[in-house]
């Protein structure tokens, strides 16, 4: 649906394309909660929980596929899988090699970044629906100690 009613001031191919950029930006922010475990925020102050989006946004830009390495093998940034990035740069730092990169390293890193590609996505269209399920548990209302209090009373009557 769109509200732009004009054919002359908007083709189909245009409003194609805006929502291919929208279904694009979607991806980027499933990134962001899948790969980054952000899907259920850990914080429960209003200020802990700007923080924590605020450091989530900031580990995102730095995992971000770097130019660099998709301009060195002609391909189009979108085209490098932030996943791969992210297990990329994790590697090299497990080496103790992400810190003060010499010219080869560099290279491996953006050879290795470059190496990890999504597959061909063309108007893709997935159904919208909530894939997690309800935990069996019940949700903690009151302060931990007091809860296994009572549970220690109610196991001992």
């Amino acid at each position: 649906m769109t509200t732009l009613l004009s054919p002359r001031r908007c083709s189909q191919e245009e409003i194609a394309q805006l929502y291919r950029q929208r279904w694009n930006a979607e991806l980027d922010l499933r990134s962001i909660r899948s790969t980054l475990q952000m899907d259920v925020l850990r914080t429960e102050t209003p200020a802990m929980v700007r923080k924590e989006v605020r450091v989530h946004l900031w580990a995102y830009n730095l995992n971000r596929p770097p130019r660099r390495a998709a301009a060195s093998t002609g391909l189009i940034p979108r085209a490098i899988s932030f996943k791969g990035t992210v297990q990329a740069v994790a590697a090299f730092t497990a080496h103790g090699l992400a810190g003060g990169l010499d010219a080869s390293c560099e290279a491996v890193l953006l050879a290795t970044i470059a190496y990890h590609q999504v597959g061909n996505r063309p108007n893709r269209y997935w159904p919208r629906a909530i894939k997690r399920r309800p935990k069996p548990h019940r949700l903690l209302t009151e302060p931990r100690n007091i809860a296994r209090n009572r549970g220690a009373t109610s196991a001992c009557a």
